[in-house]
């Protein structure tokens, strides 16, 4: 079976999760890697024995047989890239978030939709192994009737990690907490919980000299009556302290929690002995890490192509998380609740060419 070319666009940090997870899937290869700084396309063709660009034309004219382009650059320049590698109908992955506006979101699942090519969002935190026990039991209905679900992030990026790149913290190329670090929590609230009603939220830059947000607190109502509390911050002292994810229902209680959400602390329900909640729990203990996110995306991108469907994140998934970041924004800003806006109806009839 012939293997799946791959590029990466942006050589950045998060380029060498993407690299690794390439580099450790038999059906995969990185074929190019493509960033405006010249000096560190040297060093990514030296040490990934890879061919090297300073633009994605230069790519996309150079590199006729790729498959996949990952896009991997700051968040602000998602859009135009993932677009113009889908009009030359090469398969997009783009990191998180998708984009920063709804309207740069639609543009690139629009693109991907009219030029037939896939498009994945990467939210890998779905495929830890607390996350995804925690699915099948929402699944099964055996939470019954959901009360109210909880999404903590409580962690430190200090000034310096803002220091380190000029567009960090910036609302035209970054974001703060909530597009950056929460944001897969917020994927996740969306994901177990089902559609969002309304928003009521505070935001505040208390601690970090950034254009955006450093801390932010959030209530939800879910279009099925359950509540949802959000908080995120980037000013705990000195470095991270916990990340939980918490569903509450009227048959059933989970807890996943940790520096980083990847054990189950808490876990019983009505009709499940509590040996068999306590065999989960240790299932994931044994293995709460489990094979990384980014080759979970990467791989199922693959299999996706080879069985011409959908991949498991889709670009929905990815504007679906944006617009609960967009909307805590819009009512900390108006101070007043914002009901949820649904135009995936309208979007898809522009993708169905009816305009």
């Amino acid at each position: 079976m012939s293997t799946i070319s791959f590029a990466i666009v942006g050589c950045g940090h998060i380029a060498t999760k993407h690299i690794e997870a390439i580099r450790n899937i038999e059906q995969a290869e990185l074929a190019a890697v493509c960033d405006t700084n010249p000096a560190r396309i040297q060093e990514y063709m030296k040490k990934h024995n890879v061919r090297g660009y300073l633009s994605l034309e230069e790519m996309l004219a150079n590199e006729p047989d790729l498959d996949v382009v990952n896009i991997c650059t700051p968040s602000g320049l998602h859009a135009p890239l993932a677009v113009q590698a889908a009009a030359a109908k090469k398969h997009v992955i783009v990191e998180k978030p998708i984009a920063l506006t709804l309207e740069d979101a639609d543009r690139i699942i629009q693109a991907c939709a009219e030029n037939n090519v896939k498009l994945s969002v990467v939210h890998p935190n779905r495929f830890r192994p607390a996350v995804t026990e925690l699915k099948k039991l929402i699944d099964k209905g055996l939470f019954g009737k959901l009360s109210h679900v909880n999404a903590t992030v409580r962690w430190n990026r200090d000034q310096s990690y803002y220091d380190q790149a000029a567009w960090r913290g910036t609302k035209a190329m970054d974001g703060g907490v909530l597009m950056n670090q929460a944001i897969h929590n917020l994927d996740l609230l969306y994901w177990l919980a089902g559609p969002v009603e309304e928003v009521q939220a505070y935001n505040a830059t208390r601690l970090r000299n950034i254009e955006a947000e450093d801390v932010s607190v959030a209530v939800l109502r879910f279009t099925d009556g359950a509540l949802g509390i959000i908080e995120a911050a980037a000013t705990v002292y000195p470095q991270n302290y916990e990340e939980s994810l918490s569903i509450f229902g009227e048959t059933g209680t989970a807890v996943i929690s940790g520096r980083t959400a990847n054990w189950i602390k808490h876990l019983i329900f009505k009709d499940i002995p509590e040996k068999e909640n306590a065999k989960i729990m240790e299932k994931v203990e044994q293995d709460p890490y489990g094979t990384p996110g980014h080759q979970h995306i990467i791989a199922d991108m693959i299999r996706a192509i080879r069985e011409d469907r959908e991949p498991l994140v889709t670009g929905w998934d990815g504007r679906n998380a944006l617009q609960l970041v967009l909307t805590i924004y819009e009512a900390a800003e108006k101070h007043a609740p914002v009901k949820w806006s649904h135009h995936k109806e309208v979007v898809s009839t522009i993708v169905r060419g009816v305009y």
